[in-house]
């Protein structure tokens, strides 16, 4: 999406807000579905090359684009298939100055990946897609809403069959997504030849069950998956906990783990 000769601006009912690391900003409306802890996770959890290209799919307001390139020099695509969000992402990408880092394509996962131009063209992909099955309840929301929640833009096969198509081999794909699916995930994943090598969840508190599941798969890696150290969002007073302070307010720009899984791949 590109609009060189264009002045991003903002529309009624929008709002601008701060990412609170590197002084990013980014478009938001209560109109569409704002971005959630989920994003934030999956941009600091991702194992991304330090150079190269890396592909963001069902990108939304562009909020993992951004925060992805406080992490690497890689050049970022970022794929969205509602054009109101696709073009709030563009807008974004241009408020911060990244237009030369990240490029924001409205399209259809599920045929632009079946381009001859994007198979196997990237060394990283990232996705954070839809959670509830279609048929799993009302879509009270309104169709931005209701295609960020459920699977109506693409399944979670079609999600898998998107990034093994887009990622090279060797390279990694990171998903966020709800616990209670893990088990069609990762039958999801390998069926792509996205084998999981490593997973972290994360519970809302210490004696909460998880409610998000970040996992990195490799593209034809071989079987064997790391569970890692639980993340905890909240102390029992309420407050964030010290991780969670570290991933906000741009401390820390990766969860732990990631340089360490990087490392044992090249070895």
């Amino acid at each position: 999406m590109n609009r060189p000769d264009a002045q991003p601006m903002l529309e009624p009912g929008e709002r601008l807000d701060h990412l609170l690391t590197q002084d990013l900003k980014i478009i938001q409306s209560p109109e569409v579905f704002s971005f959630s802890l989920d994003a934030v996770l999956l941009a600091r959890y991702a194992g991304v090359p330090a150079r190269g290209r890396v592909l963001d799919l069902c990108t939304g307001n562009g909020v993992v684009p951004l925060l992805l390139t406080t992490r690497t020099a890689a050049s970022i695509d970022g794929v969205e298939i509602q054009p109101k969000l696709a073009d709030m992402a563009w807008r974004s990408v241009a408020l911060n100055g990244l237009e030369d880092r990240i490029t924001i394509i409205e399209a259809d996962l599920r045929e632009w990946s079946k381009r001859a131009d994007v198979r196997g063209a990237y060394d990283a992909v990232t996705i954070n897609p839809p959670y509830l099955p279609r048929g799993s309840g009302e879509y009270k929301e309104n169709i931005h809403k209701a295609m960020a929640r459920h699977e109506i833009g693409c399944t979670l096969d079609d999600a898998a069959a998107a990034c093994a198509a887009a990622v090279k081999s060797g390279g990694r794909v990171t998903m966020v997504h709800r616990p209670s699916r893990l088990a069609d995930i990762i039958e999801t994943l390998r069926r792509h030849r996205l084998e999981p090598k490593r997973m972290r969840l994360v519970h809302p508190k210490r004696e909460a069950e998880a409610n998000i599941v970040l996992i990195e798969s490799l593209k034809d890696g071989r079987p064997e998956l790391r569970l890692e150290p639980p993340l905890i969002v909240y102390e029992p007073d309420g407050r964030y906990t010290d991780e969670l302070l570290h991933i906000f307010y741009g401390r820390k720009t990766e969860l732990a783990g990631v340089s360490a899984a990087a490392e044992e791949e090249r070895t």
